[in-house]
């Protein structure tokens, strides 16, 4: 998604349309750039003094399943609250789930550069006349309370990159011997080189540009459920391939406000706008996916001004001082150990809310678990949820799971549980026992079997310093419509003994054609491929390998992981609603069944870490409603929208 990279419209126009008299004036009402199905502002809600709210009833036994930031951002919630019944389960040996940080170098202990194997960068939603950290996301509270170093991820077209190569075609787009376009755009507002690709820029700029100065305006305001209401009816049934195609309107009409046209490109343009997408990597493996998640993406600023998290750090790299930072072993509440906390790359985040104890309490969660032998139980798989004639929910799960001839099936009973699991793994691993449809509608069951997940396939490596201090002649950012797709180039800090190269990032149909080669293979393939793309291009003949440790590099394969089964759930057209109807599950249902469902599974934001956040305090606000917990800062259920769905 490079067209347009970090694409800043959002954060731009929001700049001026907060100047813009609002008709409505709410403690929890979101203000622009912020997802757009429910308009409210979770920072305000949880970053108060006393968090969400006061448990009544802290006896209420509460089960996560699911170590994850989804699964640790609820317990710690709950914890806050008071709830001093809350059980955290997880099936492997470490926290963070598909925030996963690997060393790149392992010459020193404590110093090394992280590799991001899944989330890598996040959006803080700010405006661009203010700071990231004033954005109004949960990232942005959890960021400042943990005291996390961050910086412009270096994004291929972005200021943040000092050039970025583009190598279409085998380099013929402007004719001639073999070459890649350089585009440096160190204002953040140049256009890419070459007339082919600046044409493909401005008709994907237009439509985006009028569509995210009409949603500006109305967003927050009596108006926005409605106009929300009526983008999604335009192309929720559209895939991001027709709406590439669709014709542009030459006005936007009042009377039809969700109707924004498509961006009218060719056939040869869309082949070009497949490769090179729109913000943040190629979008070609997007193409069949519904229409609104791009749009999503780039319209409501998921792709605005991305931060790379450097971890609980000082500008050195080296971890501040922290809980359990020097231990050698931590152990969860059977006495199992686990990965001890490093604070480094953003698995830093899952570190912190686990270990790092809350102004409002006595302990970190971490500490309170241990307080009870089945507070965390970490290396065990949950197998069963069965509901119980007197309403509680019975956790079957298998403790030392990872160790077959060790293995133990046990249980533990809970008044209330929250599933925060890829909805693959719940269809495959998990029985739900005695749910009523009452409980658990067949249609929430099928959405959930039915989502698509997609794969994703990172190839990071150490870089020398030498590539980013000396080299002249390679781009930074390297996009392609080769196997390999998008190469980025990236430094941390100048204490670290090397910098990263993301050698190949590749989605869906990309990520899978790569299946079949082990891992030393496709390392080697993926370092071939671009020094045979940098030879052949007569502006560049030089190759990238000598700068590369490719006896360290790092493959991940989301798909293929077993505590994952995929890397982001997305949605075809047509599904739109029925993922809404997930999101929906905890306020229809949960008070009745026991069970909340929460996480990327039951979003409609696929691959980010905002609707984590988002899903697991929505699980908390209705565990909160349903134990009569006092909500603070004046916050009530009459206050908190609700999702909108076709009937």
């Amino acid at each position: 998604m490079t067209i347009g990279s970090s694409y800043n419209y959002p954060a731009t126009v929001a700049t001026d349309a907060s100047r813009t008299k609002r008709s409505i004036k709410k403690q929890w009402a979101a203000r622009f750039p912020n997802p757009p199905d429910l308009c409210f502002d979770y920072r305000a809600l949880v970053e108060q003094a006393n968090g969400i709210a006061r448990a009544t009833d802290p006896q209420h036994k509460i089960c996560v399943i699911g170590a994850g930031i989804t699964g640790l951002t609820a317990a710690r919630e709950l914890h806050r609250c008071g709830f001093a019944q809350v059980t955290l389960i997880e099936q492997t040996t470490r926290i963070g789930g598909r925030h996963l940080t690997v060393p790149g170098s392992r010459k020193s202990t404590v110093n090394h550069t992280p590799f991001e194997m899944g989330a890598m960068r996040m959006p803080f939603f700010n405006r661009a006349d203010e700071p990231p950290t004033s954005g109004r996301s949960l990232m942005v509270y959890y960021t400042k309370t943990f005291e996390l170093l961050f910086s412009d991820f270096a994004n291929p077209g972005s200021a943040a990159v000092r050039s970025t190569g583009i190598y279409l075609r085998e380099g013929s787009m402007e004719g001639g011997h073999p070459s890649m376009l350089i585009w440096k755009n160190e204002d953040g507002h140049t256009p890419p080189p070459g007339e082919e690709l600046q044409k493909v820029y401005a008709k994907w700029k237009a439509f985006a540009d009028r569509m995210t100065r009409h949603v500006a305006e109305v967003y927050a305001t009596e108006d926005w459920e409605i106009v929300w209401a009526a983008i999604v009816a335009k192309y929720e049934s559209v895939s991001f391939r027709d709406l590439v195609r669709m014709p542009a309107l030459k006005a936007w009409d009042p009377d039809s406000p969700g109707d924004f046209g498509g961006m009218g490109m060719s056939a040869q343009e869309s082949a070009i706008f497949y490769a090179i997408g729109i913000g943040d990597g190629s979008w070609g493996a997007f193409y069949d996916v519904c229409s609104l998640y791009p749009l999503r993406t780039a319209i409501f600023g998921f792709s605005s001004q991305l931060q790379l998290i450097h971890g609980r750090v000082n500008s050195s790299g080296e971890p501040l001082p922290s809980p359990y930072l020097q231990g050698e072993t931590v152990v969860d509440s059977m006495g199992l150990s686990f990965d001890r906390p490093r604070y480094l790359g953003l698995a830093a985040l899952s570190e912190c809310l686990l270990f790092m104890k809350p102004e409002e309490t006595a302990k970190s969660l971490y500490e309170h678990c241990l307080e009870r032998n089945d507070g965390l139980l970490t290396d065990a798989s949950v197998t069963k949820l069965e509901k119980l004639t007197n309403q509680k929910i019975r956790v079957h799960f298998n403790w030392k799971h990872s160790q077959p001839e060790q293995t133990r099936e046990r249980f533990l009973d809970f008044d209330s549980v929250i599933m925060t699991l890829p909805s693959w793994l719940i269809e495959t691993r998990i029985a739900l026992e005695n749910f009523t449809p009452r409980m658990l509608p067949f249609e929430t069951i099928s959405a959930y079997k039915t989502a698509h997940w997609e794969t994703s396939c990172k190839v990071f490596a150490p870089l020398k310093k030498t590539f980013l201090s000396n080299n002249t002649r390679i781009p930074q950012a390297i996009v392609t419509d080769s196997f390999i797709h998008d190469v980025y180039t990236y430094r941390y800090n100048d204490s670290y003994s090397y910098d990263c190269i993301l050698l190949s990032y590749t989605w869906e149909d990309d990520a899978t054609k790569l299946a079949a080669f082990s891992d030393k293979e496709l390392v080697t393939r993926c370092a071939k491929e671009l020094d045979r793309i940098l030879m052949n291009c007569a502006n560049i003949q030089e190759r990238i390998s000598p700068y590369i440790a490719l006896d360290r590099a790092v493959v991940q394969r989301w798909v293929t992981d077993k505590n994952a089964l995929g890397c982001a759930k997305l949605y075809r057209p047509g599904t739109y609603y029925d993922a809404v109807g997930l999101m929906k599950y905890n306020r229809d249902f949960g008070h009745v069944s026991g069970l909340y469902l929460c996480g990327e599974s039951f979003s409609v934001d696929a691959g980010w870490t905002e609707p984590c956040f988002r899903g697991a305090v929505d699980a908390v606000i209705h565990i909160c409603d349903k134990t009569a917990a006092r909500f603070n800062g004046g916050f009530s259920m009459g206050e908190y929208p609700h999702y909108q769905v076709a009937t």
